[in-house]
């Protein structure tokens, strides 16, 4: 048996493996709610340990597409939370368009949409303020999730009667039409304003200038630390006025920088309109905007622009992505060579170490500001840490066109310790200072009760609300599996219905033959035989089923019969025996035998069939 230790590093590499392969990143996903949809999708392949089931995945491509809808649970409904909905229609939305200009857009996105439900109860609900027309001229419903599975069966809009049920009747006449017997679709008029898309929220950059934001019952997957990236991107997406509408057990406890709450029982939040700058560059390194590049320059421009020598590390990139200057400083720091200036940026170490150079210097582009990045680690030979100062400057020519960018390198190592030894000093002069506080015992006594009483509040409340998550997923879990279930169970006994029937079609049949029937399957064991053979031979059905044929003490000769039914088996079509026998009562008649293969749904002899007829009786006992 693995060591759990072992198999959870396997956990981890199964998890690299398919960040690498298929660029699905589920490294912040919390782990333990990870690994029960693993394991269910593994125990589908009869698969034991994560090893089998990473070496299954190198050899079977396909398996990809199931592994991740297991674990992308798409649990969801039209109105879900009926009184949440209620608050969002009538008191959060509008006073939100009572404060914008009644010619402004109106932007929505519901993330983790799933199968769409979400993003078309928010359609119903702003048709119903606006009217259609105004809907139609004003609002976009941007709808995304990462399983493209769900996406296309958003996009049809058609969804069962069972679906629509918690819909009031009056919005389900309005907003859906019948399609065929029990399938609905959603209005297409105003089907066009809800744009569906593939987008991941640990990866992908925000949509932006956002009036409200949907996210329901999609963080609690992450672990915390994904959770607050995930939170920051969503901060940034926001209006200023702008809302986010969260599942009910998501509460926002360990963030309230970024959000504080409209109303915490329907886990409604505005945005908090300042954030630290630590909170905004997290979002801007990672959705670098794509502008096309400008004209060439010639690279005597670009060297008037720049300064050849320095006190700090610096580049030049011209417009085209190409290194043009790098100092000595910056050659002999990041290992460049002569014959490596000219060459694209992209094809150098420098590019995408300490950090990636792309994407900022595309921001600068699109700004044209300048652009300044503290505290970058960087991890020298000798695996000590250096930290640097990026600093990225657009160059002009007389406040013409840009030419390119300057990138400097200022190494704020020392700095950098110099602050850490002023926080570890301020946190002696912190402890000094408890002691000589310490003279007012009773004071200090109940300030310590008090701070650990809260403390003990703060960590039960914790792992209440981490408790509260791991239930609805659970719950989430359990309903899908509960659904999956219900389908089988309708499928079993459908052909449970489909087989009884045959069953007694069947057992008419044999009872309706005056003649004595005896079904033996490839074993020679009895299947099945009627009731004109229970009245020949004087044993009920009952007594012989899964008994040999061979083995019956009965007044038929058996042994005699071996040679047909072996040929029967063996391909003839049919044969005959004349047998004189005894029955039940004693009296003797001469038996006719006819043997006829029996064959199955895929045209193999499954045995053999014998029908027992009197053919002329003979002397009596």
């Amino acid at each position: 048996m693995t060591p759990p230790q072992d198999e959870a590093q396997t956990f981890e590499a199964l998890l690299e493996f398919l960040r690498h392969s298929r660029g699905f990143d589920f490294t912040g996903y919390k782990r333990s709610s990870l690994q029960r949809r693993v394991t269910k999708q593994m125990q589908t392949r009869n698969l034991d340990t994560f090893g089998e089931y990473l070496d299954y995945l190198e050899v079977h491509p396909e398996e990809f597409t199931a592994l991740f809808n297991t674990i992308l649970i798409n649990v969801t409904s039209f109105f879900r939370d009926q009184p949440a909905w209620d608050y969002l229609w009538h008191e959060l939305l509008p006073d939100l368009l009572l404060a914008k200009p009644p010619d402004e857009p109106i932007r929505i996105w519901s993330a983790g949409c799933a199968s769409g439900e979400e993003a078309y109860t928010v359609a119903m609900v702003l048709t119903e303020i606006l009217g259609p027309v105004q809907f139609r001229q004003r609002v976009k419903i941007y709808a995304t999730d990462v399983d493209d599975e769900a996406l296309a069966e958003a996009r049809h809009a058609s969804y069962p009667a069972s679906a629509l049920e918690a819909i009031p009747p009056a919005l389900r006449n309005k907003y859906f039409e019948p399609l065929t017997e029990g399938t609905y679709a959603f209005r297409t008029d105003l089907r066009r304003s809800v744009i569906f898309g593939r987008h991941d929220l640990v990866q992908d950059a925000p949509i932006s200038r956002l009036d409200l934001l949907i996210c329901r019952n999609a963080l609690m997957y992450f672990n915390a630390e994904t959770q607050g990236r995930i939170l920051a991107r969503l901060h940034f997406a926001l209006n200023p006025a702008g809302a986010i509408f969260l599942g009910k057990a998501e509460m926002l406890l360990t963030h309230g920088n970024l959000f504080t709450p409209i109303n915490l029982q329907h886990r409604i939040f505005k945005k908090v309109s300042s954030v630290s700058r630590r909170d905004h560059l997290l979002v801007l390194s990672q959705s670098g905007d794509q502008e096309a590049s400008g004209r060439l320059v010639e690279q005597g421009q670009l060297r008037d622009a720049a300064f050849n020598v320095g006190a700090v590390a610096q580049i030049v990139v011209d417009r085209t992505g190409n290194l043009i200057i790098a100092n000595h400083l910056a050659r002999s720091t990041f290992g460049i060579n002569r014959q490596d200036l000219g060459r694209p940026l992209q094809d150098l170490e420098i590019s995408y170490r300490p950090l990636e150079l792309r994407s900022l210097i595309e921001q600068v582009y699109a700004g044209q500001q300048p652009s300044l990045l503290q505290d970058v680690a960087r991890t020298l030979p000798d695996d000590t840490i250096q930290f640097l100062d990026v600093q990225l400057t657009p160059l002009r020519e007389n406040d013409s066109e840009l030419l390119g960018v300057s990138i400097s390198f200022t190494d704020v190592t020392l700095y950098h310790d110099l602050q850490t030894e002023v926080q570890r000093s301020s946190q002696d002069l912190e402890t000094a200072n408890e002691e000589l506080q310490s003279s007012n015992e009773e004071l200090e006594t109940t300030n310590e009760e008090l701070q650990s009483t809260n403390e003990e509040l703060e960590t039960t409340n914790e792992e209440l609300q981490s408790t509260n998550e791991e239930l609805e997923t659970m719950n989430e879990e359990l309903q899908s599996t509960n659904e999956e279930l219900q389908t089988i169970n309708d499928e079993l006994r459908l052909r449970t219905n489909e087989a009884n029937q045959a069953n007694a079609y069947l057992n008419s049949i044999l009872a309706s033959i005056n003649a004595g029937v005896a079904v033996l399957d490839r074993q020679f064991n009895i299947l099945t035989w009627n009731q004109q053979t229970e009245d020949f031979w004087g044993l009920r059905t009952e007594e012989v089923e899964g008994q040999s044929f061979w083995n019956l003490d009965i007044g038929l000769p058996v042994d005699q019969l071996r040679e047909a039914i072996r040929a029967c088996l063996n391909g003839a079509d049919r044969t005959e025996v004349v047998l004189e026998t005894i029955n039940r009562r004693g009296q003797a008649f001469t038996c006719r035998v006819t043997c006829t293969p029996l064959i199955g749904v895929d045209n193999q002899r499954q045995g053999v069939i014998l029908l027992m007829e009197r053919d002329s009786p003979s002397s009596e006992l």
